[in-house]
């Protein structure tokens, strides 16, 4: 086997022990750099691959970094990406214990569920349509193994685009019900409207994040699968959640879907 760099074995041990001890760790990007993108994914995969190991499910990816604004502010010019876990996967209306997460915050978007696998790269989203099966809506919850979300590009990316869990809506939408360029979307915090943005806002078109993610799969020689769940990035702005909280957000022509946070 290829010898490992002691800075991307060191970054993933980190990360490692902040995933299990749920305990924030200073940022990763002093041990990789700020802007060495490889080796961020490298720490990622060895720290999926852990995380398989141990027994956790694959099911999906979450697209980050969607916003314009949070790219600037990252100093990126594309999204990036990260593996969702079936055990991460809370019901819809369920509760998880603030114990399990770790600097939460939370953003509504779409989940695209895909009815076959893609393994050639699509020249736009036309290509795209047919190979979703049904949209929803969703809630992920984010949660930086980061002190106090300092982080840049590598942090991030490092540490799993910052996944923490995720919730899906019960309604299954076919494509051709939804219109992703002008839903809107409301995240409501414990009954008051807290967040609110409009479909366009992902990338102009959720569609073309996971377009995005599709190629860049395909182009590493890395195929989607059929029934995988696509997170597509967020509709509005993150927002800081704590124990105790209820969340609840409605994407027209998608419906509701919600969790909340004991004590």
């Amino acid at each position: 086997m290829p010898e490992i760099n002691p800075a991307i074995k060191l970054a993933y041990d980190t990360l490692k022990d902040a995933f299990f001890n749920r305990t924030p760790v200073a940022p990763i990007r002093a041990l990789i750099g700020d802007t060495d993108i490889d080796a961020a994914y490298a720490v990622q995969e060895m720290l999926v691959q852990h995380l398989i190991k141990e027994g956790a499910r694959p099911v999906g990816v979450k697209i980050g970094l969607t916003s314009e604004a949070v790219q600037k502010q990252l100093g990126v010019n594309q999204p990036d990406f990260g593996v969702l876990f079936a055990h991460t996967h809370l019901p819809n209306n369920g509760e998880i214990p603030f114990s399990f997460l770790i600097q939460p915050k939370a953003e509504a978007e779409m989940a695209f569920v895909l009815n076959q696998p893609i393994t050639a790269p699509m020249a736009d989203i036309s290509e795209l349509l047919d190979k979703i099966a049904y949209v929803s809506a969703a809630i992920e919850i984010v949660g930086s193994r980061v002190e106090n979300w300092n982080i840049r590009i590598t942090d991030t990316i490092a540490d799993n685009a910052s996944a923490s869990h995720f919730v899906l809506g019960e309604a299954q939408v076919t494509p051709d019900q939804v219109d992703f360029e002008n839903a809107a979307m409301q995240l409501w915090r414990n009954g008051e409207l807290a967040s609110e943005g409009v479909a366009n806002a992902c990338m102009g078109n959720p569609l073309n994040a996971v377009l995005w993610l599709c190629n860049t799969f395909v182009s590493k020689g890395v195929a989607i699968n059929k029934g995988d769940i696509i997170l597509s990035g967020a509709l509005g702005p993150m927002l800081p959640i704590a124990a105790g909280d209820t969340l609840k957000a409605h994407i027209d022509g998608l419906g509701e879907v919600g969790f909340s946070i004991s004590q």
